[in-house]
């Protein structure tokens, strides 16, 4: 499923996306093209056909393409940022992602991790629900923000490797205490906030 080439993200229902399959072909949904440069990207994560990484976000956040344009990349300054240490792949750019080709570097490079940033582009993550995916593409924009202020502000206290580490251990090991699947209780919260808000998005 992909959203029609040319909707703005609030204009975006269930009833207009578009589901389509591994080249490209439209299966079912709006009669209107589909963005190819993001069917590349999108398709060459869904190739892999593993359970863990059903679902695909991919942005150009003005914070994650900051972090995707130094050399640097996302630095362990912020708890967020710990979630992703050394559990992140990084893409380098090629260009608008219009070959086909490309999808098995970018699968290459995402390897077992389930983020990459998109080198001089923006960010991806994968997940094996929709909540999941979600709350793993918000940690990792807020990631991105964290890091883009606290440069602005000052030089960044990076946090050492032993602590960095345990960090993310211990931030996924409480996620694995939880009853229900990652993202469900985030994600079930955004959308009764969203149902207040617009409900529209159901249609």
């Amino acid at each position: 499923m992909i959203n029609a080439f040319g909707e703005n993200y609030d204009e975006v229902k269930a009833s207009s996306l578009v589901k389509i399959d591994v080249d490209g072909k439209v299966v079912s949904g709006a009669n209107s093209a589909v963005n190819y440069a993001g069917f590349v990207i999108h398709s060459a994560i869904h190739m892999m056909h593993e359970a863990g990484n059903l679902v695909v976000m991919h942005i150009h956040s003005r914070a994650g393409m900051a972090i995707a344009a130094i050399k640097e990349g996302l630095l362990p300054i912020s708890m967020f940022s710990t979630v992703f240490y050394e559990n992140i792949g990084y893409h380098d750019y090629e260009g608008a992602s219009l070959y086909l080709d490309e999808r098995e570097r970018i699968v290459r490079s995402l390897g077992s991790a389930k983020a990459l940033i998109l080198r001089n582009h923006g960010l991806l993550v994968t997940g094996a629900s929709v909540a999941e995916c979600f709350l793993r593409l918000y940690r990792l924009e807020r990631a991105c923000q964290i890091q883009v202020d606290a440069a602005a502000c000052g030089t960044p206290n990076l946090i050492g490797a032993p602590v960095a580490t345990r960090s993310r251990n211990d931030l996924g090991e409480f996620q694995g205490m939880q009853r229900v699947p990652e993202g469900t209780i985030e994600f079930a919260a955004l959308r009764r906030k969203l149902d207040r808000i617009d409900p529209g998005y159901r249609d």
